[in-house]
């Protein structure tokens, strides 16, 4: 445990007294006098030369070593003395992320290997696979965008994982439509960056149909999204060679990929969405921010209440000293 002044230069005030007492001019009080008579011979049979004078008034010793004190208290709370604590270095990672899932009808379609092997729903392998991503994203914040027929922020842009990760294990199919608005889930990714300060904005968009229902187009909102430094990364789940709705369109999530920066992925199991999003660490990096802090305890509240604690003694001791004085007297 150390300590340490947060404005050290105070302690020049400690000779400012001392200056003033010597340089600067004496404070001269009259009073009157009380005239004697006979003043001139008594002074004469005393062989004395009568002139005029002063009486230099002298300070009791309490006074004068209460006012050291107070004085030298007060500078010390003004040099404001700290208590150190123990040096404290925060690691925070400069990259938000926006995770959009498909949640649209096809997503109930039950032709994933899970991790038993056995055929899982496509939106329980991806909720398996994507909570185990997000518990790994220590120190990133994270957005998650459930999307069908219309797109939804679940949750802004948060630290906290649990919270994520509970919102997308509640997440169903179809509850946000039957249909699938992959542009309308960029543009509310684009929107949801809007509030971050940081530089690295990844979107990791997840889809296993085509686009039916979007108000724009997923290409023109991949372009804004690199306008506005957003990498986009798509992950197809689908079947290829499916029909109308359940069918992927493989083409338009590499595209999407491609004009915003990113890279285009598919999957067809669980694991092959493991994979992909350790490719996904792996072409990006986190960036870390380093912050170094020492907490203080301020302690000049202490110098103070003891020059006031000192200053009150002395009074209450000069003031009992001259009520036992006049009661002497009397």
């Amino acid at each position: 445990m150390s300590y340490s002044f947060a404005f050290p230069w105070a302690v020049l005030l400690l000779p400012l007294p001392w200056l003033v007492w010597q340089f600067a001019p004496r404070y001269r009080h009259q009073t009157s006098a009380v005239r004697m008579p006979f003043f001139r011979q008594l002074t004469e049979a005393a062989g004395l030369d009568p002139k005029p004078g002063a009486m230099v008034l002298r300070r009791a010793r309490i006074q004068m070593i209460t006012a050291i004190l107070c004085w030298g208290l007060l500078v010390l709370g003004l040099a404001r003395p700290e208590q150190l604590g123990q040096k404290i270095t925060v690691e925070t990672a400069a990259r938000d992320m926006v995770l959009a899932v498909d949640i649209s009808g096809s997503m109930d379609a039950r032709d994933m290997e899970g991790p038993d092997g056995t055929q899982a729903q496509r939106l329980q392998v991806v909720k398996d696979v994507v909570g185990n991503f997000i518990e790994q994203r220590d120190g990133d914040r994270i957005a998650l965008i459930v999307f069908g027929s219309r797109a939804f922020v679940q949750t802004p842009f948060t630290e906290d994982l649990a919270s994520v990760r509970e919102l997308l294990d509640t997440t169903t199919v179809g509850m946000a439509g039957p249909d699938t608005a992959i542009g309308d889930a960029i543009g509310l990714s684009i929107r949801t960056f809007e509030t971050s300060e940081v530089d690295q904005r990844l979107l990791v968009l997840l889809s296993d149909g085509a686009d039916t229902s979007s108000r724009m187009s997923p290409v023109n909102a991949a372009e804004i999204a690199q306008q506005q430094g957003v990498r986009i990364f798509t992950i197809g789940v689908g079947n290829p060679e499916g029909a109308g709705e359940d069918k992927v369109d493989l083409q338009a999530l590499d595209d999407i990929a491609q004009r915003a920066g990113g890279a285009f992925y598919y999957a067809t199991d669980g694991a092959g969405l493991q994979e992909i999003y350790a490719e996904i660490d792996r072409l990006n990096p986190r960036v870390t921010e380093t912050v170094n802090f020492q907490p203080k305890r301020p302690l000049a509240w202490i110098a103070f209440a003891l020059a006031v604690m000192i200053a009150s003694l002395s009074l209450l001791s000069l003031l009992s000293l001259q009520l036992s004085s006049s009661r002497r007297s009397a």
